[in-house]
């Protein structure tokens, strides 16, 4: 058997067991006794994982029908992108909004991050 077909069949078989895992998880979650620090870092992971499983079955898929491949990498800088511009376009709606108390400590963060990404994006464009 070569190399990559002993690859492949490593990764099915561990998303099998993956899989599997976050089904039995599933019933577990339902549990009042869990911390809410653990659940926000679990769903994070699961919302990066549906992201890149997204991504790399764009990127099988297309290169499956002869279509422009895109790579996986690309494919997730695109998809953080939209959701970028969606989650930008709802702050400044709920900036809008008076009835919000917004932390100035967070949106300090939010200016200095945007401030950084904005210079990054000039020298880009």
């Amino acid at each position: 058997m070569s190399t990559a077909l002993k690859e492949d069949s490593a990764v099915s078989e561990r998303l099998k067991t993956g899989i599997a895992d976050l089904r039995t998880l599933q019933g577990y979650l339902v549990s009042d006794d869990l911390d809410p620090l653990l659940l926000a870092d679990f769903r994070d992971a699961l919302n990066r994982v549906r992201t890149v499983a997204w991504a790399a079955q764009q990127s099988v898929e297309a290169k499956l029908s002869d279509q422009n491949t895109t790579d996986v990498g690309s494919l997730l800088a695109a998809e953080r992108i939209r959701a970028a511009y969606q989650l930008c376009r709802l702050i400044q709606e709920d900036l809008g909004k008076n009835e919000i108390d917004f932390q100035k400590g967070q949106l300090t963060e939010l200016q200095s991050v945007i401030t950084t990404l904005a210079k990054q994006l000039k020298a880009i464009l």
